[in-house]
């Protein structure tokens, strides 16, 4: 069984062929799709479509550069949803700080309390992780190794492909092959 751990159909660019794009998955094996939380106001659309349609199903979270719009109460209800497999699109994305080093450091603060927030939700409703890691790999290993992030594991979908995050395998993560990889 095949399964994209990480297509935000609810996308609009996916408008004009949303269908079209899910059959070829389909043709091509891939019996499961999971649609990351990426921007609370997606979301919505997301639980939609996985209502809609067998085999999607979607993640609650806020991207790491979204990190100041988290809002953990918001996301709770979704996270109770039947469809949602879970907690993310979540962790620490350097790649777009600004050049400010005060900016930089504010903003790195956040997200790591927005990641730690991610984290503390998977735990307590028993969900993998869906993580972004993004030019952060020391910072992003070192939470994710202190924390309970082992308890439930999860995909790393972004990553700069650092050797040190190969430790995460023994702890149950997995490593998607995306772009910022290859």
């Amino acid at each position: 069984m095949l399964v994209d751990t990480h297509i935000h159909l609810e996308h609009r660019y996916f408008s004009e062929d949303r269908d079209a794009v899910m059959a070829r998955a389909k043709e091509a094996g891939v019996d499961r799709m999971i649609l990351p939380g990426a921007d609370l106001k997606d979301l919505p659309q997301a639980v939609a479509l996985c209502e809609a349609h067998e085999g999607l199903y979607f993640a609650a979270g806020v991207h790491p550069c979204h990190a100041e719009q988290f809002d953990e109460a918001a996301l709770l209800p979704y996270l109770d949803h039947p469809k949602c497999v879970a907690v993310g699109e979540c962790g620490l994305d350097y790649y777009h700080l600004p050049k400010d080093p005060e900016q930089k450091a504010a903003l790195k603060a956040v997200q790591k309390r927005v990641f730690q927030a991610h984290i503390d939700l998977a735990v307590r409703y028993d969900r993998p992780l869906i993580v972004h890691i993004r030019d952060s790999s020391e910072d992003s290993l070192q939470m994710l190794e202190e924390t309970q992030a082992s308890q439930v594991g999860g995909v790393l979908h972004c990553f700069n492909g650092d050797e040190q995050l190969l430790r995460l395998a023994d702890k149950g993560f997995y490593y998607g092959i995306g772009g910022v990889f290859t």
